[in-house]
């Protein structure tokens, strides 16, 4: 390659040199020769450098860790909680983007972890959100179910899984590329956590059932039977220790907030009369969906992490000869934060308790692979608003809205406005969108341009909404800034809605006690993320980085490049 690069320069050389005067022929054969000597000088210094970058050592596994509902603040606010070999280990030793945010809406789990793999945004990977309404079917779809695939574990419909609408590569899909021989394993309570993060070449992907029986399943998808070290790990003797009592880490009173950690506010476990610790795990399962119960106490990140390590030693990742691929979900964070807010008591002693499963891990990666031999990533795939009621509580305009009133009023609103019953002219309702039925409005003889301005309008009226968009106009529009360009990132053809709406702050769409999360607002967008081990220098930063950014940034580090991220390598944290 090195012969024939510098024979097509020498030819366009010499072609030059013979439309010249050939009054300076000695000048010019001398000028060509010399020029012949730079290239070659030139490109042996760049094949030096490109050979330089060859071989430079790969890591042996990278690993990305995903925290369900982290938001950013929760790594300052604890980490005097936290020891110096879990959070605090990989801020202090590694390099910690300190403005990283979410560039589109809706800000929830499935769109997260799509994000987090692929470098892109909805937009582009298509899942728009955890579910979405499926106009060619008539009816709203999860993001990973598909019919196509049967269960390995579980009951019949919780393993019909698969990644198939994922519209594009995530990076271990390029590093199974590039490196046939590599693994990628994903683990993660949530299917959807586990499923999209490692994408559409996966070896395996795991979730959590639970239940009448504890146990770590997949789908035919990745393979036709659980290997034997999964149905091992999925003993009942083995599993029954995540159902140990939740008492706080440590005495209550030295949480913030411990003089409220009983309050009204709070979603209540079944069979719990207040939110009060303790939390009788094995006396409470048979209210609450029996082994289901470990996902929304801090032992579902411990059984979490105990799985993943199991995963490393029994599929030898990182000890073949290539860089392997292991992705992990931390969801019990999730749960626990949507029944008792971002202060709560609970929440405090869940991210103290996970500090200490960060520093298991990395102990375990250490011991297993060496140290600085791994790349690892961290990061949330969304933040949460604190529970509404506790904010209004304290003098903060806040609220939570249920969609199914806002859709009654929607409609109420237009019929007296079209004249016309427009009882089933809404389809769907979700992600802050609105889904229209166009045979319906074919039907009443409408135009549905004017139905979307007559149901925008109506949306602009409601003092919880900020304002409302057409589809049209945040697909077709250039220079979007501010939330509507958050809106278009988020916002895919055939899968979003014919309305996005947006909610003031502080309002959310829930029912019931508890809190959420899906806005284009700080609480919800602003997340960790922090780079450690192989290849990664020491140090922070305060510049912006996005989500996209992060799938990029690895496929660099293997010497690799991702053609559909909408993100860009961060190659100042590179060693």
């Amino acid at each position: 390659m090195k012969k024939i690069h510098l024979e097509f320069i020498e030819k366009l050389i010499y072609n030059n040199l013979t439309i010249k005067s050939m009054q300076n022929t000695y000048f010019y054969i001398l000028n060509f020769f010399m020029l012949r000597y730079i290239l070659l000088f030139s490109f042996s210094f760049l094949l030096s450098c490109s050979s330089d970058n060859k071989n430079l050592e790969k890591p042996k596994l990278v690993v990305a860790i995903v925290v369900d509902q982290m938001r950013y603040d929760f790594l300052e606010n604890l980490s005097h909680r936290f020891s110096e070999n879990g959070f605090n280990r990989l801020i202090n030793e590694g390099y910690n983007c300190k403005n990283n945010f979410f560039n589109y809406v809706p800000t929830v789990t499935g769109p997260g972890h799509s994000s987090v793999s692929t470098g892109s945004t909805p937009m582009t990977h298509g899942i728009v959100g955890n579910n979405w309404y499926d106009r060619e079917k008539s009816k709203s779809i999860y993001c990973t179910d598909d019919s196509n695939y049967d269960h390995i574990g579980g009951d019949d419909y919780s393993g019909n899984k698969s990644p198939n609408n994922l519209l594009v590569e995530t990076f271990a899909d390029i590093n199974k590329y590039y490196n046939p021989d590599a693994k990628t394993i994903s683990v993660g309570i949530k299917d959807r956590g586990s499923i999209l993060m490692g994408g559409k070449n996966a070896d395996a992907a795991y979730w959590y059932y639970g239940k009448e029986r504890a146990q770590w399943i997949t789908s035919t998808y990745y393979m036709q039977k659980l290997p034997s070290w999964v149905e091992n790990f999925n003993m009942e003797d083995n599993l029954e220790k995540y159902l140990e009592e939740w008492v706080p880490l440590y005495e209550i009173s030295t949480y913030d907030n411990f003089e409220i950690d009983n309050n009204n506010f709070e979603k209540l476990f079944k069979g719990k009369d207040d939110s009060a610790f303790p939390y009788d795990t094995k006396s409470l399962m048979k209210h609450n969906d029996c082994f289901d119960m470990i996902k929304e106490t801090p032992y579902g990140n411990e059984m979490t992490t105990d799985f993943a390590m199991e995963a490393v030693i029994n599929e030898k990742l990182g000890k073949r000869g290539v860089t392997d691929v292991l992705t992990i979900s931390y969801s019990s964070t999730d749960y626990i934060g949507h029944s008792f807010g971002v202060t709560s008591v609970e929440t405090q002693d869940t991210y103290i308790r996970l500090d200490k499963e960060i520093e298991k891990l990395l102990l375990f990666l250490d011991n297993e692979l060496g140290e600085n031999q791994y790349t690892l990533f961290l990061t949330g795939d969304h933040g949460v608003l604190e529970i509404p009621a506790l904010l209004s509580s304290n003098g903060f305009d806040a609220m939570s809205i249920s969609e199914k009133d806002m859709k009654r009023d929607v409609l109420k609103q237009l019929e007296t406005v079209l004249k016309t019953n427009v009882k089933s002219i809404i389809s769907d309702v979700d992600n802050n969108q609105i889904y229209l039925n166009d045979e319906v409005i074919g039907k009443l003889g409408l135009s549905k341009n004017e139905v979307i301005t007559e149901i925008i309008k109506v949306l602009e009226s409601f003092d919880f909404i900020s304002n409302a968009y057409s589809s049209d106009y945040i697909l077709n529009s250039r220079d979007l800034n501010g939330y509507e360009k958050l809106i278009q990132n988020g916002f895919h053809e055939k899968r979003s809605g014919d309305v996005a709406l947006i909610l003031k702050p502080n309002v959310i769409f829930y029912d019931g006690k508890g809190t959420t999360h899906g806005s284009g607002y700080n609480y919800d967008t602003h997340v960790p993320l922090i780079f450690f081990g192989s290849g990664i220098r020491n140090g922070e930063t305060e510049r912006i980085t996005e989500i996209p950014d992060i799938a990029p940034t690895i496929s660099k580090i293997l010497g690799q490049k991702m053609k559909n991220s909408t993100g860009e390598s961060l190659d100042f944290i590179f060693d």
